[in-house]
C-alpha cells in the first residue's frame, strides 16, 4: 500500500514537471532549455542541502530553533572554511535559493530590474567558494549553460530585461513549487528522482540531440545489474564516454553508494553534458570527493591514468564515431590498444572504447558496454580485434537487445560483455530481442525482462531459442563473428504441416474436382441436345 502510495505522489511530481517545464520552455527547444530548469533545480538542491546541513548540527547543539536561511551574512562568513571543507562549497543566507525567491516574489519591481544580476552573481559565488580547495574541479564552470542574460529566455524577438526576469522568476517559481520532501522519505532520492524524468522527457522529445547523451534509466539497470553479478561490493565505477552520469549513477541506486567504496569516475567530451553530469552527481548526494568526472577525449587525452583498473566499467558510447586511429602514431602504442595489434578504424571508435575499457578493468572486474550491432560481423580491423578479444577469452557474453530502445535511434543494439578471469573458454550469446513491452511509439524493458536476461546470463545455460555457450574455437570457425543470430536459432513460429494429411487432402480435392467436371459436362450436353 505504502509502494502504490508513493509511486501515485512519483507520478504526480512527473505530470507537474511536465507542465512547468512546458510552460516555461515556450518558444525555445525543450533540450536547450532543459539548461535552465535542471540548473536552477540544482541551485535550489545545494541551498537546501547546505541548510539542513548547519540546521541539523547547531540543533543537535541546543539551539532548536536556529535557521540558517534567517541568519546575517556576516554571522555566516565564520562558517565558510568548515562548510567548503565538508560540502565542497559555501552559500550566504542572502543567496540561498529560497531567500532569492522570496525577494524576487516581494519585490516586483526590483525582480524587474535586478534579478539576473542577483542570479549571476549567486553562481559566480558559489563556484569561487570552492577556489583553491580540493573540491575546486567538481564545482567549477557548474553554471556555465545558465546563462541568465541569453536571448533563449526571450519569448519574441528584442525582448527587454524586465520581460526575460519574468521568465526567470516563473523558473524560479515552478522550481521552487515542486514538491520533493514529502513524497519519498529520502527528499535526495526526490531531486534525482526529479532529475532523471526531466532528462528523459527532453531527451525522448529532443531526438537524438538528447538522446546520445542520455541512457534510458532501465537500460542503465541492466547494465549495472550485470556488472555487479556475484559482487555485493565494488571498489570504484568507470564510464569512459558517461554523458550525464545515469549509468554511473545506477550504482548508486543498486549497490548504494556506501558500497562503492572509492568512488565514481567518468569522462565527457561534451562540456554542456559534462556539466549535466556533475550536476547529477550532487543531486544525487555524491559528495564532491566521491566522483571524479573529467571533461575531455577519451579515447586520445584519457584523465584518469592513476585511477584504473576499474571493478566495474559500464558504458553506452557514440557509435561510428571518428577518431584519430592509424592517422596518430601514438596510438598504435598505447598500452590501451597496442595488445590488439590493430586500430580501430578511423570511421569507427567502436572498438577503441572497447579496447580502452578493457585495458583498465581490474582482473576480477566486469565491463558491459553498449554496442552498434555493425562491429560484431564486419571485416577488416573490427574482425582483427574480434579475433583478439575471443582467442585471449575476454568477452564473456553478447545480448541482443530489442530495437527502439533509445532515444532517437530505433536500432537494435547490443550489449558486450568483458571479462579478464573466466573460468571456460567460451562465449554465452543471449537473444533478448522479444523481452520487451510496447510504450507508445518506443519499446521498453519491464523489470521482468531485465531479471529475466540477468538469469539467463548468470546461469549460462543454453535454452533453445534464446540462449547459447558457444566454445571459442567455433566462433574462430565462424571467422569471429559475434552476432548472436550466428549462433541462436530463431524459433519458427509458423504453423507446423502434416505432409502426408495435406497430400490427402489435395487428392480428395482433385478427386471431387473430377466428379464436378463430369456433372458439369453432362449438363451442357443434355442442354445442348435438347436445344437441336
Amino acid at each position: 500500500m505504502q509502494d502504490n502510495r508513493k509511486e501515485q505522489e512519483r507520478a504526480e511530481l512527473h505530470r507537474t514537471i511536465w507542465g512547468i517545464a512546458n510552460d516555461l520552455r515556450g518558444s525555445v527547444d525543450g533540450w536547450d532549455f532543459k539548461q535552465y530548469v535542471l540548473g536552477i533545480l540544482f541551485y535550489r538542491y545545494i541551498s537546501e542541502n547546505i541548510t539542513a546541513y548547519i540546521n541539523e548540527g547547531e540543533r543537535e547543539s541546543g539551539d532548536a530553533s536556529f535557521d540558517y536561511a534567517q541568519l546575517p551574512d556576516k554571522d555566516a562568513e565564520q562558517a565558510r572554511e568548515d562548510l567548503v571543507a565538508t560540502k565542497g562549497f559555501f552559500i550566504l543566507p542572502s543567496e540561498l535559493f529560497q531567500n532569492v525567491r522570496d525577494r524576487a516574489e516581494r519585490d516586483g519591481e526590483w525582480a524587474k530590474e535586478h534579478l539576473n544580476e542577483t542570479l549571476e552573481t549567486v553562481f559566480k559565488n558559489i563556484e569561487a567558494s570552492a577556489q583553491g580547495t580540493p573540491s575546486e574541479g567538481n564545482l567549477k564552470g557548474l553554471f556555465k549553460d545558465i546563462d541568465v542574460n541569453s536571448n533563449k529566455l526571450d519569448v519574441t524577438v528584442g525582448g527587454t530585461v524586465a520581460k526575460r526576469n519574468e521568465r526567470i522568476v516563473k523558473l524560479l517559481n515552478g522550481v521552487g513549487d515542486m514538491k520533493l520532501g514529502d513524497y519519498r522519505e529520502n527528499t535526495i532520492d526526490a531531486f534525482g528522482d526529479a532529475y532523471e524524468f526531466l532528462m528523459g522527457m527532453y531527451a525522448g522529445n529532443a531526438g537524438k540531440s538528447g538522446g546520445e547523451y542520455y541512457t534510458p534509466q532501465e537500460v542503465s539497470e541492466l547494465l549495472t545489474r550485470i556488472a555487479l553479478v556475484g559482487k555485493a561490493e565494488v571498489n570504484k565505477v568507470y564510464d569512459p564516454a558517461c554523458g550525464s552520469g545515469s549509468l554511473l549513477l545506477k550504482f548508486a541506486k543498486i549497490l548504494g553508494k556506501e558500497n562503492v567504496r572509492n568512488g565514481f569516475f567518468g569522462q565527457e567530451i561534451n562540456i554542456t553534458t559534462y556539466n549535466l553530469c556533475r550536476i547529477n552527481m550532487f543531486l544525487h548526494d555524491i559528495d564532491y570527493d566521491k566522483f571524479d568526472i573529467g571533461h575531455g577525449d577519451t579515447l586520445t587525452d584519457p584523465l584518469h591514468w592513476d585511477d584504473e583498473p576499474f571493478e566495474a566499467i559500464v558504458s553506452n558510447p557514440p557509435y561510428a564515431l571518428k577518431w584519430d586511429g592509424d592517422a596518430n602514431p601514438l596510438l598504435i602504442s598505447d598500452p590501451r590498444f597496442s595488445p590488439a595489434g590493430v586500430l580501430a578504424p578511423k570511421s569507427k571508435a567502436d572498438f577503441a572504447f572497447i579496447l580502452h575499457s578493457l585495458s583498465w578493468l581490474a582482473t576480477s572486474g566486469t565491463a558491459a558496454i553498449v554496442c552498434f550491432p555493425g562491429i560484431f560481423y564486419r571485416g577488416g580491423a573490427e574482425q582483427k580485434i574480434r579475433q583478439y578479444l575471443i582467442d585471449n577469452n575476454f568477452v564473456d557474453c553478447v545480448i541482443q537487445l530489442p530495437d527502439n530502445l533509445f532515444y532517437g535511434t530505433t536500432i537494435a543494439t547490443c550489449i558486450m560483455v568483458l571479462r579478464k578471469s573466466k573460468k571456460e573458454n567460451s562465449t554465452l550469446f543471449i537473444d533478448a530481442s522479444r523481452e520487451f513491452v510496447k510504450v507508445t511509439n518506443s519499446n521498453k524493458l519491464t523489470r521482468e525482462n531485465i531479471d529475466k536476461i540477468v538469469t539467463l546470463y548468470t546461469n549460462r545455460d543454453t535454452v533453445a531459442y534464446t540462449a547459447k555457450l558457444v566454445p571459442n574455437s567455433e566462433i574462430a570457425a565462424q571467422s569471429y563473428n559475434l552476432s548472436v543470430s550466428t549462433y541462436v536459432e530463431k524459433e519458427d513460429k509458423r504453423e507446423a504441416v502434416d505432409i502426408t494429411a495435406l497430400n490427402a487432402e489435395i487428392d480428395r480435392i482433385v478427386a471431387r474436382e473430377d466428379v464436378l467436371r463430369r456433372e458439369i459436362a453432362a449438363i451442357i450436353a443434355e442442354i445442348e441436345g435438347g436445344a437441336i
